[in-house]
């Protein structure tokens, strides 16, 4: 017969099992892996004895075997509580996390030992005693105090870097709730220009430029890198995704992504799940956009008391019709993560509901964003997989119809009940004959576009310092376009049609391949970190279009382009449109790190690139990069004074390249070549497109960075001092060629240089560090001062300057900047103003500095007059935190540069056509000038501005209700006060980044907004 028995005394668990027989009873007493096994004699004594042996073995181990509750607190060395430690009872899976105070509770037996760690600290171990309150102080880990850096295809600790790299923490963004999430990067990283001249327009994207304009027709925004996936999309990421920004400004830096490197890096890592509980995050905004700094036009009295044209009885406000009181934003975020030793997981969605300040902009998206992470036993291997959707809904804004609300007669009634569509319809005028609310309200503009991004990484760890990895990726982009104009509409019955509307689709496919292999090792004073690989890139986009007009109806708008009549009116007319074109790249390369005794570093990297963009003679290209650092901190003259933490002195070379220029330059392209008649038919001809250029290749980059890293202090002062100067060779643009041999006139070719050189300055301070309050102040400043060097070659010789900005009608003012050599890019180039004369006609300056009049004047008269890019930009960041409470001030400008008033140049004279309202200051400071307008430095002002850009306050409750961790709730002002002398509105609606900076050629107007925004962060 067999029993078996299971009990539990004082928590210690046994089974036993009894076996009758006639001669014996074994009884088996299991714990953990301790077994004994008991002879006894028949009868009742066996149970007694058992029982006996049990207990006093219970009673032995009971000290250290009983589960207790340890609670206590983590501080630093300056017992500052540490947030976010981690700690784990050896041997278990038993661990938690420190609250926002520090503090935390466990569970564990006395004698076990308990772990604790966090990021930048080491390691501490305690042996768990009878004592249940604990103080764990955590000391500074030298070695894992340095931030680590992301740099091309790998991380360094920020000790290591020796070139100029730039890290800034999710933590760190600004809270201005930006359509994208690099606008929050705006001021924070020397050198880097972010603008956007839309303003608060929802759909406008920003204009992204890194020391200096480096190209006349490549591009000359940064490569964006997603977690380590080259073109990632900035607006598929949702801000609170994003762990760090890593901008790589230097040539070296940047030389191992070669012909995609020229214009800098920027490298986003995104957030990733992290073993322990599960964590949840909700995060949400709302904000609120008011006009400011608005252009003012004369309200009907001031029109009719000027005598501007005629009275049609209204007193209408066309800004105020146009635009919305207040435009709403609404923002939602959740994420959840978490994780076990195998497996980490992170998984976030977002939802944007945008309004524009015009009346018809809008935007609404949702997204998120899948990170999981697979480790394989003993870390032999790693999955890595990312997925990332987004849709997007989108409502054009029409800065038309906006400037069209700027001139309008504003005696016109904005409605007109005997017409169709019920709008006034406006006779022809200089800027359009339409009504601006119309078109805003009746046309439809816009798109529905997608986006997904997926990529995978297996990682093998062949040992402990040699690892090879495999990376595939894709991100595609789908754009479907959308146009209707209904029948009713004054516009569409005045061009004879019912109705007008196209669709367009268009889809831009990429896919990566990359091959790491990473050896890093350390042996005596001497550290290696080598890495190298290969890459595969296929680019294609495809598209097609469609259009029709008079529809039967307005009812379906858009969705039903067949029903239109006016295609198949016409033979041989379709309306239809389809494209297609790719291209590939594929490189080859490696970089090794070197660092002996920590003290000197040495990098050099090479890249072997090809691309089926460049030329049949120039196919490939090698792009090289070494720097090198000596960290002076550490030499014996230095060990001792005790002030200097970190002191580190850097200098790289490195070439880069452009390719970023349409596919196909280098080949001959056929296409349609119009249509001749023969036999009584027409036929479209096929035939050149262009001429072919065999030697096409690569704009050349060759940059020069030399700097210095500190931290004095105990780190209270830190930051970083860079000059760079930047050649670019072999530009790009199109050059006058002889016709015959070639078919056209002009050719796609490598002509050309320019230069850019600066200073930049980041510097940290803790003006007050301690446990209830802290005060930060952070300063960014940069210069530049670029010149184009050579319009000219070996091979082509072109004229020594460009005109630039040819300004549009009325009249024919001609052009308003001049690209030449050896001067400045952005250089305004027109008449010198020398007043007026008796009648209010505008007086200049001839080239012999004689005062004439305007119509006298010639282009030889002409001059330099200014320049639109400034020589420097600025920001100062100060942050507060006192107990639960923060507060951040954030101010930038920029100075020294001009921008041409081209509003006041075109509706800010009295001049202006009659019957079309002018700006308030065609009587006020313009009152003099009473003759046309004229293309001269009378209308050029100082840039120059300084803005109070985000101010936010927040206060952070912390609980231990069980419901949730923390809850902060934040205020947040943006775009608050702008200090100028510029009288044309607000200076960053004018664009400062590009070819042709510091003035509008299109005329177009947006108002810039300031926003109110309330928010919440919770975590539980």
């Amino acid at each position: 017969m067999i029993n078996a028995i299971n009990s539990n005394y004082f928590g210690i668990k046994y089974r036993v099992i009894k076996i009758d027989t006639i001669h014996h009873n074994y009884y088996t007493l299991t714990k953990k892996k301790l077994f004994m096994k008991i002879t006894l004699t028949k009868g009742g004594v066996f149970e007694t004895v058992c029982l006996f042996l049990i207990l006093l073995l219970s009673s032995a181990n009971l000290a250290a075997q009983q589960i207790k509750t340890y609670t206590g607190i983590v501080t630093d060395s300056k017992l500052v509580p540490v947030p976010g430690a981690n700690l784990v009872i050896k041997g278990t899976s038993n661990n938690a996390i420190t609250d926002f105070d520090g503090k935390f509770s466990i569970k564990a037996n006395v004698g076990e030992t308990l772990s604790c760690n966090f990021i930048g600290f080491g390691n501490k171990e305690i042996k768990l005693s009878s004592n249940t309150s604990l103080t764990i102080v955590l000391q500074e880990d030298i070695s894992t105090l340095n931030e680590v850096v992301v740099i091309g295809y790998g991380t360094l600790d920020k000790r290591e870097v020796t070139s100029a790299v730039t890290h800034i923490s999710g933590e760190d963004l600004i809270e201005n709730g930006p359509t994208n999430a690099i606008e929050s990067l705006t001021g924070k990283v020397a050198g880097l220009s972010i603008t956007n001249t839309g303003g608060t327009d929802p759909n406008a994207g920003p204009s992204i430029q890194l020391r200096g304009v480096t190209s006349r027709a490549a591009g000359t925004g940064p490569l964006i890198v997603v977690d380590g996936v080259i073109g990632g999309n900035l607006y598929n990421i949702n801000r609170n995704d994003i762990k760090s920004f890593d901008v790589l400004k230097d040539g070296s830096a940047s030389a191992m992504y070669g012909t995609q490197g020229s214009n800098g890096v920027i490298i986003i890592t995104t957030k990733t799940g992290k073993k322990g509980v599960a964590q949840a995050n909700y995060n949400a905004y709302t904000s609120f956009s008011v006009p400011t700094n608005q252009l003012k036009s004369l309200s009907a009295e001031q029109f009719i008391e000027n005598g501007r044209g005629i009275d049609y009885g209204a007193k209408t406000d066309w800004q105020k019709e146009v635009l919305r009181d207040v435009g709403i934003v609404k923002n939602h975020s959740l994420s959840l993560s978490g994780g076990s030793d195998f497996m980490t997981y992170r998984a976030s969605l977002d939802f944007r509901d945008a309004e524009g300040l015009d009346i018809r902009s809008a935007r609404k998206e949702y997204g998120g964003r899948i990170a999981l992470t697979h480790t394989g036993k003993n870390d032999k291997y790693s999955v890595t997989v990312n997925f990332a959707p987004r849709f997007i809904k989108r409502d054009n804004a029409d800065t038309n119809a906006i400037t069209k609300a700027l001139l309008l007669n504003p005696t016109y009634p904005v409605y007109d009940a005997s017409t169709p569509g019920g709008y006034t319809d406006i006779p022809p005028g200089s800027e359009g004959n339409f009504n601006p609310v119309e078109l805003l309200k009746l046309d439809l503009s816009g798109s529905e576009e997608k986006y997904l991004e997926m990529n995978s990484t297996f990682k093998l760890n062949l040992s402990d310092k040699l690892s090879t990895q495999v990376t595939i990726a894709q991100n595609t982009t789908d754009d479907f376009s959308y146009y209707f104009r209904p029948s009713i509409s004054n516009l569409a019955i005045r061009s004879g049609y019912k109705g007008e509307a196209n669709r367009a689709y268009n889809v831009n496919t990429q896919q990566n391949a990359d091959w790491l292999v990473n050896y890093n090792n350390k042996f005596g004073r001497h550290s290696v970190k080598v890495v190298g690989g290969y890459t595969y890139q296929y680019n294609v986009k495809s598209g097609l279009s469609a259009d029709n007009k008079d529809f039967t109806s307005d009812a379906l708008t858009y969705n039903n382009l067949g029903d239109g009549t006016f295609q198949s009116e016409e033979e041989g007319r379709t309306g239809f449109g389809s494209n297609k074109q790719d291209s590939r790249l594929i490189a080859f390369f490696g970089r090794a790190n070197y660092s002996f005794d920590d003290k000197y570093l040495l990098s050099a990297s090479l890249r072997h690139e090809g691309s089926s963009k460049f030329g049949e003679n120039n196919k490939w290209g090698n792009f090289p990069g070494l720097s090198v650092g000596w960290r002076l901190n550490k030499e014996s003259f230095l060990k001792d004074v005790s002030w200097i933490d970190d002191l580190k002195l850097r200098a790289d070379y490195g070439e880069t390249g452009n390719q970023a220029f349409d596919n196909y330059k280098s080949l001959a392209i056929y296409g349609g070549f119009g249509q001749y008649l023969y036999d009584g038919k027409y036929y479209t001809v096929w035939g050149p497109g262009n001429n072919p250029n065999a030697n096409l290749k690569w704009e050349v980059s060759k940059n020069i960075n030399v700097g210095l890293d500190f931290g004095f202090y105990d780190n209270r002062i830190t930051g970083s001092l860079n000059y760079y100067n930047r050649k670019q060779e072999d530009i790009l643009g199109d050059y006058r060629s002889p016709v015959p041999p070639n078919v056209f006139s002009t050719t796609f070719v490598n002509v050309g240089s320019m230069r850019n050189e600066g200073f930049e300055l980041d510097l940290s301070y803790d003006v007050i560090r301690n446990n209830n309050l802290n005060y930060n102040v952070t300063f960014v400043g940069s210069s530049n001062n670029n010149k184009f060097l050579s319009f000219s070659n070996e091979l082509f010789e072109g004229q020594s300057y460009s005109d630039l900005v040819y300004l549009p009608s009325p009249g024919t003012p001609g052009p308003a900047q001049r690209l030449q050599e050896g001067r400045r890019i952005g250089e305004f180039y027109m008449w010198k103003f020398a007043g007026v004369d008796q009648f209010g006609n505008m007086l200049v300056l001839d080239k012999d500095n004689k005062v004439i009049h305007q119509n006298e004047a010639t282009e030889d008269d002409k001059r330099f007059v200014g320049n639109g890019a400034p020589k420097y930009f600025a920001s100062l960041n100060q942050k507060v935190t006192y107990k639960n409470w923060d507060l951040t001030v954030f101010l930038r400008g920029a100075f020294e540069y001009d921008i041409f008033n081209i509003h006041d140049f075109y509706y800010g004279l009295d001049s202006s056509p009659e019957n079309e309202n002018v700006l308030a200051s065609a009587y006020g400071k313009n009152k003099l000038i009473k003759g046309d307008k004229v293309l001269t430095d009378y209308f050029l002002e100082k840039g120059d501005y300084v803005k109070l850009d985000v101010v936010t306050i927040g206060y952070t409750l912390k609980t231990k209700s069980g419901y949730f961790d923390s809850l902060r709730l934040f205020a947040t002002g943006n775009n608050l006060a702008t200090f100028t002398s510029f009288s044309g509105g607000d200076p960053t609606i004018y664009p400062v980044n590009g070819l042709t900076p510091g003035i509008n050629g299109s005329k177009s107007y947006y108002p810039s907004a300031t926003t109110y925004l309330l928010g919440i962060n919770l975590n539980f």
